[in-house]
């Protein structure tokens, strides 16, 4: 099968290299000094269950050089999604199949905006990692695994099909029997630690071992069931307490995407986190206070990250400034408190 990576990040390049190393085709899409360095040296990968050295590997940044895919597998982040759409629009033949990798709820509505939705498959994955540098994949935790199935959930024979690839190519694949319940699990997961992990600046294991942000995101969570089920996306009543199992068992030092690109003052996925549970309870009358909260609190940061002009930089933000100070005097069960209360009192909870 020949198979495009969109986005040659953690996620892209992880799968990639296991579907390059089980036999498969596979093309990748990259940009500079990381392109450069996966057409030289390969796409070396790093991980618990395996390294591996993809060499040598098919790299380019202009999937428009590239006929007869099978599959595309984007793996951009959400706010790169629809030009990544453009893109690809153009090299479709009558069966490629395009799945998006990304975390949010509203993928497959994006691209099937874009090119034809008979292309169009659902998609979630699990993994944490990251490009440790350029051309150098590192598997950090979690076992990787991608659900996928049929926006309509039928077991179609294309289904069927990636699913024995994909199983062929080592890691855990799951055919979804409800492939929106699925994402919309992940979504929960990934949203519920992102927003407070960015405002903290905190690992996750840090955030769970305070009641008191642990309560408050437990609240998130409860926020983000709310809008689900008023979207009438299947979610079981135990959802919340097996999130926060799974949360609970992740390494203390584990942080989100979302917050490790708004740490470094890079564009986040705030807008299709936080900010589309805040949007979406608007459009369906479900409050969301603490996502509010959080996302009102982090949007002067985004936008700041996506501006071209310097002087709408500040040098420092307030929470880089606190992180300054020790963390055990920042969040005191009385700072904790304080802000519980503003949160309460200014979004109306």
């Amino acid at each position: 099968m020949h198979i495009v990576i969109y986005g040659t990040g953690g996620v892209g390049g992880y799968f990639g290299a296991r579907l390059a190393q089980a036999g498969n085709k596979v093309t990748f899409i990259a940009r500079g000094n990381h392109l450069e360095a996966i057409q030289k040296n390969g796409l070396k990968l790093k991980s618990p269950k395996g390294d591996y050295l993809v060499f040598p590997a098919n790299a380019t940044a202009n999937i428009a050089e590239i006929t007869n895919i099978d599959l595309i597998l984007v793996c951009v982040k959400t706010w790169q999604l629809e030009a990544a759409a453009k893109e690809i629009k153009q090299v479709l033949n009558e069966k490629t199949m395009v799945i998006s990798l990304l975390n949010g709820v509203n993928n497959a509505e994006v691209l099937g905006a874009i090119i034809d939705k008979k292309h169009v498959l659902g998609g979630l994955c699990k993994v944490v990692s990251k490009i440790e540098d350029f051309g150098i994949i590192n598997h950090l935790s979690f076992e990787p695994t991608i659900v996928i199935g049929e926006l309509d959930n039928v077991k179609t024979e294309r289904a069927l099909l990636l699913e024995k690839v994909f199983l062929g190519a080592g890691f855990n694949t799951k055919l979804a029997e409800n492939i929106q319940t699925e994402i919309w699990s992940k979504f929960l997961f990934i949203s519920t630690i992102s927003g407070i992990c960015a405002l903290t600046e905190a690992p996750v294991g840090e955030i769970v071992a305070r009641p008191m942000l642990k309560k408050m995101m437990r609240e998130i969570a409860e926020e983000i069931v709310a809008v689900a089920k008023a979207k009438s996306v299947y979610l079981s009543e135990s959802i919340v307490d097996k999130q926060f199992k799974i949360i609970e068992s992740q390494p203390y030092n584990t942080t989100s995407s979302l917050q490790r690109d708004m740490m470094a003052g890079k564009p986040s996925e705030l807008e299709a986190q936080t900010g589309a549970v805040v949007k979406m309870g608007i459009e369906l009358g479900i409050p969301t206070p603490i996502n509010e909260f959080l996302y009102q609190y982090l949007l002067p940061q985004e936008k700041r990250a996506r501006s071209n002009r310097p002087e709408d930089r500040r040098p420092q933000t307030n929470v880089e400034i606190f992180t300054k100070l020790n963390r055990k005097t920042l969040f005191t069960e009385r700072f904790i408190k304080k802000l519980t209360k503003s949160i309460r009192k200014n979004f109306e909870l």
